[in-house]
């Protein structure tokens, strides 16, 4: 059985948590997609965690948490995360990666942070982990898997060839300090050191895992709007978002992933530049922003303060319908019960036009929300353990959004610990 956990909007929608909490009855947890540009945060007995290349299932010893051949792999993230979880009274995980997963280069954080300093105002709000220049050396065939960090005079010679075209742009676009060949060849074997113990044949690995009738659990990272093809376009992220990319990220048939878990947060926040159409601003926003998630609505990778605003029922139906999802996690409800009333953004006013369907990035930055209100709940919802429990106001709430969704929500995250959910 093939299971995957994704996001339905921006990212930040508690995606950690959720698998994390699956991973209890899973074999094999994925990482399939992106890299350290965002974190996913984990709240449980031995602490609070921002992971970022590790696996959610990182926690359960049972589980084999493989880093896959989709991945962005920042080899010192890794194992300094390792060692941030082991140091915290976490048993060590057991950490697998993929010998076809390509390695994030330290010039790729370097070109990076160039290239957002050279667009300066039109910039696209990059975390700066090097993941919009990882992925372009990737399809442009000058990336590095991590087998060929064992084949020396192969490395060599392949650095050289890559070092003579980003010193060009280095000199004469960036006007910025030129790499060292014979530098970079030592670090890449100094990454060889830290990643042998974890590398796999990840392909035979899965494959057997299937065979054996295991369960496999897909983690995804960020959402629906910041993939490169379905999202707000080009404020999105590299590589692709989506639950169908798990079966070429993992090397998983694509028939195999019978459940499609999207996460949906009860308000909706975002990290970086772009769209958003349901966005407050100034005490309203900060207020929210306050209360949100577990110690308030900050990046768990850049500190950043996230964007936040109302539900947005257009968002959110378009993200659930793109992940092809099988069942909604709803997550962060116990934040929301602070208010009198919801405002809930059920469609986008574009050009004097309602409309219910969420639009391509030129029309959807020309977008109003339509607002309807609902009755709040005045409720502290944290510790409930059963649906029936919840306020009427509460549970009102969520049927209204589960129809707006069209998608059956059977998730219910009611606070930040592994143990505040609700099975609806």
């Amino acid at each position: 059985m093939v299971k995957a956990v994704v996001g339905a909007c921006w990212g930040d929608e508690g995606k950690g948590k959720i698998t994390d909490m699956l991973a209890a009855d899973a074999d094999i947890v994925v990482r399939f997609q992106g890299g350290a540009n965002a974190g996913h945060t984990i709240v449980n007995e031995y602490g609070k965690f921002a992971l970022h290349l590790l696996p959610s299932g990182s926690f359960n010893a049972n589980v084999t948490n493989l880093i896959g051949n989709g991945v962005a792999l920042d080899i010192p993230q890794l194992v300094s995360e390792i060692a941030d979880v082991t140091a915290k009274g976490v048993p060590t995980p057991n950490i697998a990666v993929s010998e076809r997963s390509q390695v994030l280069m330290p010039y790729h954080r370097l070109f990076d942070t160039y290239e957002e300093e050279r667009l300066s105002s039109r910039q696209f709000g990059s975390t700066k982990s090097g993941i919009a220049p990882f992925f372009s050396d990737k399809f442009s065939k000058i990336g590095f898997q991590v087998w060929e960090l064992f084949e020396e005079d192969r490395l060599k010679e392949k650095i050289e060839n890559v070092l003579e075209v980003k010193n060009l742009i280095l000199e004469h676009v960036y006007h910025k300090p030129l790499l060292d060949a014979g530098e970079l060849y030592d670090t890449c074997k100094q990454y060889a050191e830290m990643v042998r113990p974890y590398v796999v044949d990840s392909t035979k690995l899965i494959h057997d895992a299937i065979k054996s009738g295991k369960t496999i659990l897909l983690e995804g990272q960020l959402g629906s709007l910041k993939d490169p093809d379905f999202g707000i376009y080009p404020m999105t992220t590299s590589s692709s978002t989506l639950a169908g990319y798990g079966a070429i990220g993992a090397g998983i048939p694509p028939y195999e992933i019978k459940e499609i878990i999207t996460v949906v947060k009860a308000y909706s926040s975002a990290v970086g530049a772009g769209a958003f159409v349901s966005e407050l601003f100034g005490s309203e926003a900060e207020e929210l922003r306050r209360r949100g998630g577990d110690g308030g609505e900050y990046g768990a990778t850049t500190g950043r303060p996230r964007r936040v605003g109302w539900f947005d029922c257009v968002a959110s139906r378009y993200g659930c319908r793109v992940q092809g999802t099988t069942a909604v996690a709803f997550t962060v409800l116990d934040v929301l019960g602070y208010l009198d009333e919801i405002p809930v953004c059920v469609g986008y006013e574009i050009d004097g036009e309602i409309t219910r369907d969420f639009p391509t990035t030129g029309r959807l930055e020309r977008a109003k929300p339509v607002l309807k209100t609902l009755p709040g709940w005045k409720q502290d919802i944290r510790g409930i353990k059963s649906y029936d429990q919840l306020p009427e106001n509460c549970r009102k709430y969520i049927e209204f959004i589960e129809k707006e969704l069209e998608v059956p929500i059977t998730i219910v995250s009611n606070g930040p610990a592994r143990e505040d959910i609700i099975l609806k």
